[in-house]
């Protein structure tokens, strides 16, 4: 059976010479003739050589890789960090290796256990809402790989990381519902287990209570984030004896979801019922109404998590690599008014004065 890949062992085979010279010819090394250089170059190029930028890397003890592992791609949040991240990372000459673990803590388990055996030179990661157990990251630190976190963070580890400032933006969001008028604002939020959440959360209480709003428990419904259970929760909401006049979510997929149901239920909105998100996914923009919503900066998000994991890698390079007071870095978000909460003049006027 023809092999899949050519190696310099079949070169150096063909042309009846040492896989040594095969290797010197092929990195340009002065010691070897022309004639002979040619002759490899050549035949490398007819066969469809490749290097193998692992077994490289393990000789050099460096393989200039990088994993980004996200918790999923349901919507453009994750991609647009991907991008930023890889921005960053492709200057400084690394290439990566992105791990999709579909919100499942047994996934994440095994791309972990996946990214060290490729030997990557250090790992990004937002984690899974279902990961409580953090001992394969605490595994990753004892090797003395770098990692760092984004977005989603755990308060059991030290770890560079970067995220926004999930409170003060959801405060904002919420304060801008209070402002137009709604007094009943009910807020779907996530898991517990996600700091996020909790931030959010808190926000969201904190602004309610700035503006003398009393909290009714039955308007904040915690959730998995698995969209066919919005369907139940928003028709919850809207059964109540004094159903919400608002709603807060904690992403824009779960904003979009409830909106369906609200217009299913023949209400209008913003008019019964206004609907605020968060993250500004492109699809935000695209609904109808165009959905309220608070803009992170996710490029930006993935190219600070590469600059602290470069960081550290550069540390690890001079054997100056210690695990010490991990550097943290909270980003600004921006209200965007859509016609989600207000009419469409208003909208755009009420954006250009949310910009903080």
């Amino acid at each position: 059976m023809k092999s899949k890949y050519i190696s310099i062992i079949d070169i150096a085979r063909q042309l009846n010479i040492s896989k040594s010279t095969v290797s010197r010819a092929l990195t340009g090394h002065p010691n070897v003739n022309a004639e002979t250089r040619a002759a490899v170059l050549e035949l490398a190029q007819k066969l469809d050589y490749q290097r193998n930028p692992l077994a490289l890397g393990l000789a050099q003890n460096s393989t200039n890789i990088i994993g980004i592992m996200v918790p999923e791609f349901m919507s453009t949040y994750f991609p647009s960090v991907i991008i930023g991240a890889q921005e960053v990372l492709h200057a400084a000459g690394y290439n990566s290796i992105i791990c999709h673990n579909n919100e499942s803590y047994n996934a994440e388990v095994l791309n972990t256990k996946l990214l060290l055996s490729y030997h990557v030179d250090g790992i990004i990661v937002s984690h899974t809402k279902e990961t409580r157990n953090f001992d394969h990251f605490q595994m990753i630190q004892r090797r003395g790989i770098p990692l760092v976190f984004f977005n989603r963070t755990s308060d059991e580890l030290n770890v560079p990381h970067v995220v926004v400032d999930d409170y003060e933006a959801a405060f904002h969001a919420v304060e801008h519902l209070i402002k137009i008028g709604r007094r009943r604002i009910a807020h779907l939020a996530g898991p517990d287990s996600l700091i996020n959440t909790r931030l959010r959360q808190q926000g969201y209480l904190d602004a309610l209570k700035k503006h003398k709003i009393p909290i009714d428990p039955q308007l904040i419904i915690s959730y998995d984030l698995t969209l066919e259970k919005v369907r139940i929760y928003i028709k919850h909401f809207l059964d109540l004896p004094e159903p919400p006049d608002a709603l807060f979510t904690i992403n824009d997929p779960t904003a979009i979801a409830a909106m369906e149901v609200i217009k299913q239920k023949g209400l209008s909105i913003p008019k019964d019922i206004a609907v605020v998100g968060f993250s500004n996914d492109l699809s935000a923009q695209l609904v109808s109404p165009g959905l309220t919503t608070v803009a992170q900066p996710t490029f930006d998000l993935g190219r600070e998590a590469a600059r602290l994991l470069l960081q550290d890698i550069n540390a690890v390079v001079k054997n100056d690599y210690t695990i010490k007071k991990a550097p943290a870095v909270r980003l600004k978000t921006k209200l965007i008014i859509r016609e989600s909460t207000v009419p469409a003049q208003q909208a755009r006027r009420g954006t250009r004065n949310a910009k903080r």
